[in-house]
């Protein structure tokens, strides 16, 4: 298949390509200004399409929000701009040389692209793949103004979200397949503990057999063996090397020299992630013999209460907040155990990084976690995203650490697993033949 990526074109982004070349031009639309589409590739060949307009993209903070962490003002301008260029583009009115037999959108920034197609009369199969309902890209009604939507648009079986425009149900309405990135996570949203308010209309969906889960891979990179980023590669059975990494971690974030377990974890700190269910199990886990090390960013409240934590016990719990790719590698290899205590998990990445790593996750059982972590064999999953459910798993997992021969049957039937991205890729080849042909 002919697949091309289209990115809205952060600085980040456009740095990391080269030779790259003009293909097009959007005209100002609505209260969108106009916008290049640049054509470039990744260094293995695949086609990438930016979309230019330094006024929406090239901006300080993160791709949502400035440096301080609020959302920009005009996300409704900037995320239904390039949703309407990734319409044109698919039509081939803006790429003289290419157009699109499907449109594939990712998430509520990306969900206009079908309604794009179907307001402008273009009929295009499209598949919408939610990886977080809880994301939708609500914006106040005069939204529909200033993106060019039709008023037709807003009815309940349209745009309309409780008096609000939800990008979000653009793509669950107009696309004529939802994918989740796992078949739980696919089941769960059809119900009101997980569907954010949109159960109704995607139960209809999965009824007529047109919402599917298909399961995130995660990257061959992610290796012990060869990762040149770990203090010490090593495989599975090389317990020693996997020690190392354990000391580096511990040294890198000013923890204690201890023969006790040590937990990781690399999350978001959002409320979602459950990092409320660590701080309050934290003290057993301490008095055990254990410690954490945290990396990763989020909430304010959340990274306050973790600084907090540290400051309490530097010598037991560690925090980085940010995000760095060789530091969580090394939290991988050096940790025992990955604590992911979500209270909803689409499909998450870390379970699958820690197992390949020889960290045992303990997962809520829900999901992707559901999925991916084998209880008592790869890891451990605990029934409820409660304290009590969740000390359940922690003591599990101390009660292995202390079978060594357990302990390292669980950790080479782990990095024994394979997440390869060749199972998802025939998956979604099957089903984009499938809606085509439909």
């Amino acid at each position: 298949m002919d697949i091309r990526i289209m990115l809205p074109g952060y600085r980040e982004v456009i740095e990391q390509l080269t030779h790259i070349e003009i293909a097009g031009t959007c005209k100002a639309f609505a209260e969108m200004p106009a916008a290049t589409l640049a054509l470039a590739s990744t260094r293995d060949g695949l086609p990438i399409y930016v979309l230019l307009c330094p006024q929406l993209y090239e901006r300080p903070g993160n791709p949502y929000g400035d440096e301080s962490g609020e959302d920009w003002p005009d996300n409704d301008i900037r995320f239904a701009r390039f949703a309407s260029a990734a319409a044109e583009l698919a039509a081939g009115t803006l790429d003289k040389n290419w157009a699109a037999d499907m449109v594939h959108a990712n998430d509520w920034q990306a969900a206009l692209a079908p309604a794009y197609l179907a307001w402008r009369g273009i009929n295009l199969p499209s598949v919408m793949t939610i990886h977080n309902l809880a994301y939708q890209g609500l914006f106040p009604k005069e939204s529909l103004r200033r993106i060019g939507a039709p008023e037709s648009s807003f009815h309940i079986d349209g745009i309309e979200f409780y008096d609000k425009v939800s990008f979000l149900k653009g793509g669950l309405v107009y696309s004529s397949h939802l994918t989740t990135v796992s078949a739980t996570y696919a089941k769960e949203i059809t119900t009101a503990q997980f569907g954010c308010g949109l159960e109704g209309l995607l139960r209809l969906r999965a009824d007529a057999a047109q919402l599917t889960g298909i399961l995130n891979g995660i990257d061959e990179s992610w290796d012990p063996r060869f990762c040149s980023h770990l203090a010490q590669p090593f495989g599975a059975g090389d317990w020693e090397g996997k020690r190392a990494n354990a000391d580096y971690v511990r040294k890198q974030f000013g923890l204690g020299v201890s023969r006790g377990p040590l937990f990781g974890i690399v999350a978001r700190l959002v409320h979602q992630k459950g990092i409320d269910l660590v701080l309050e199990a934290a003290d057993e886990i301490i008095d055990a013999g254990g410690q954490i090390a945290v990396i990763g960013s989020g909430e304010p409240a959340i990274e306050q209460a973790l600084i907090k934590a540290h400051r309490r016990r530097p010598d037991a719990i560690g925090v980085a907040i940010g995000f760095d790719d060789a530091q969580a590698r090394r939290i991988f290899a050096g940790s025992d155990f990955t604590l992911m205590p979500s209270r909803f998990e689409p499909c998450g990445l870390s379970q699958m990084y820690a197992q390949r790593f020889g960290s045992l996750p303990i997962g809520h059982q829900t999901g992707g976690l559901a999925e991916t972590i084998t209880d008592g064999e790869t890891g451990f999953l605990f029934s409820k995203p409660s304290r009590d459910s969740f000390l359940g798993g922690i003591r599990r997992a101390f009660s292995t650490f202390g079978a060594h021969d357990r302990l390292d049957s669980m950790r080479r039937t782990a990095m024994s697993r394979s997440f390869s991205w060749d199972t998802s890729a025939g998956s979604y080849n099957a089903l984009y033949r499938k809606v085509a042909a439909a």
